[in-house]
């Protein structure tokens, strides 16, 4: 399995890799991956690889067998051979939005705490969907109680449990359509806050900031209804 450095340290966005396979569809492979793979609606990064006489603009990244990570590149082209040694560039700054979005939908679950049934993540504007009959009463309501959260600048952090701690603790998964990773041994959650002001807690596999003031000012956008039972909720990124 593809090793993971974006749980590690999500901040790194240059680090050198050894390439260790080719996809059929013509992606790259790296012993120990520093690109994020497109996965829980976090989309995959983008960037460069660079080796000895090549370099490769990277379009996502995309998840295959055994979680492992492929480079994919942004036009068809000679790949670097296995057993190359390549330097790995992300894009960070685009890493770095999508980031503060997905930190930013974790604390959108904590002021609307109903069910999720999807979501998706982009740079600038984001959504998730509820399980929500109704549409919410008062939005502006909402958006100051998220900036709120931004303004006390709560720390972000990971822990694990096991998949039989897990599977004990139902209320810890908040999608309805995407069931965390299991079959490791065990399972990553995410927390905001500590302590007495920790304020949510789940499993996620994404890429997260240090701490909530890092996100910015949010902007609570359109509120669509898709279906009886189902409302869109937008958010927006303000910087």
């Amino acid at each position: 399995m593809t090793l993971a450095p974006y749980h590690a340290d999500p901040y790194a966005s240059r680090a050198s890799g050894l390439v260790i396979a080719h996809t059929p569809e013509g992606g790259v492979v790296l012993e120990t991956s520093l690109f994020y793979p497109t996965g829980g609606g976090q989309p995959g990064d983008s960037g460069q690889i660079i080796w000895e006489g090549g370099a490769m603009d990277v379009a996502t990244t995309a998840r295959i067998e055994n979680g492992a990570a492929a480079l994919v590149p942004a036009a068809p082209q000679a790949l670097p051979a296995v057993g190359t040694e390549v330097e790995q560039n992300i894009d960070w700054a685009r890493r770095h939005r999508l980031m503060r979005m997905h930190t930013a939908l974790h604390l959108l679950s904590v002021v609307i705490p109903l069910p999720v049934s999807g979501g998706n993540i982009g740079e600038s504007r984001s959504r998730l969907d509820f399980n929500m009959p109704e549409a919410p009463e008062d939005p502006d309501a909402l958006e100051s109680l998220l900036n709120r959260m931004v303004d006390d600048d709560l720390l972000v952090h990971e822990s694990w449990i096991t998949d039989e701690e897990f599977a004990a603790n139902p209320d810890l998964v908040k999608t309805m359509s995407v069931s965390p990773p299991r079959g490791a041994g065990r399972v990553r959650l995410i927390a905001i806050g500590e302590g007495r002001d920790q304020i949510d807690l789940q499993p996620c596999g994404g890429t997260h900031v240090a701490r909530t003031g890092e996100i910015g000012r949010l902007r609570l956008g359109k509120i669509e209804k898709k279906g009886r039972q189902n409302r869109r909720v937008y958010l927006h990124l303000d910087d």
